[in-house]
């Protein structure tokens, strides 16, 4: 595995309560992404609170105070897009099975391990999240040719429809660089009457 990332500057999430650790870590990501470190579980959910979404959490289990894993339900309870790595010394077992994590790396991780883990989630994301905007894309065009334009103009809920398109569509390219034509392509099918 190379250096080398699809994902341009994909914003990671790096948790783990041993200062040398999650700094080490972060500095093997540093030139391939915006990396923000959280020295513990609240910390983390402060970060996920205040900042954009990240597109990648990379997550220790053991943790004072919150636990990694603690931490992870949480973050899925907020329901956000985000993908979780947990990064830990803690052998996994059985317990696994029902804990929603997007992958586990057995610490020591590789920095290649660590950024090829990162530009899959983030090629995972990308294609999540085209699912959505596929659906946004789908409804407003469907509306833009069945409705008479003074009707889709008194209607708030088209410009968040519209505003929520547009945000998915600017992070998926951001994760999946190739995706324009893809996008490109959906969005010149006629969906009118004929």
């Amino acid at each position: 595995m190379g250096n080398e990332m699809r994902v341009t500057a994909p914003r990671v999430l790096m948790v783990d309560d041993e200062k040398k650790v999650a700094d080490a870590y972060a500095l093997r990501l540093e030139d391939v992404a915006d990396v923000t470190v959280a020295y513990d579980g609240e910390e983390a959910l402060a970060v996920v609170d205040e900042q954009p979404v990240p597109d990648v959490v990379l997550l220790d289990r053991h943790m004072p105070g919150l636990s990694g894993d603690e931490v992870l339900e949480r973050l899925r309870e907020r329901d956000l897009e985000t993908r979780v790595v947990m990064v830990t010394a803690i052998d996994p077992g059985l317990d696994i099975v029902d804990m929603p994590f997007d992958d586990y790396l057995s610490k020591p991780v590789e920095r290649d391990d660590l950024r090829a883990a990162i530009d899959q989630q983030c090629q995972v994301l990308a294609y999540e999240l085209l699912g959505e905007y596929f659906r946004l894309e789908s409804t407003r065009a469907v509306i833009d040719a069945e409705l008479p334009a003074d009707e889709i103009e008194r209607d708030d809920r088209l410009a968040d429809l519209e505003a929520r398109r547009a945000a998915i569509e600017e992070r998926v390219l951001g994760l999946l660089p190739d995706a324009e034509e893809l996008l490109t392509e959906f969005s010149g099918i006629d969906r009118g009457r004929y």
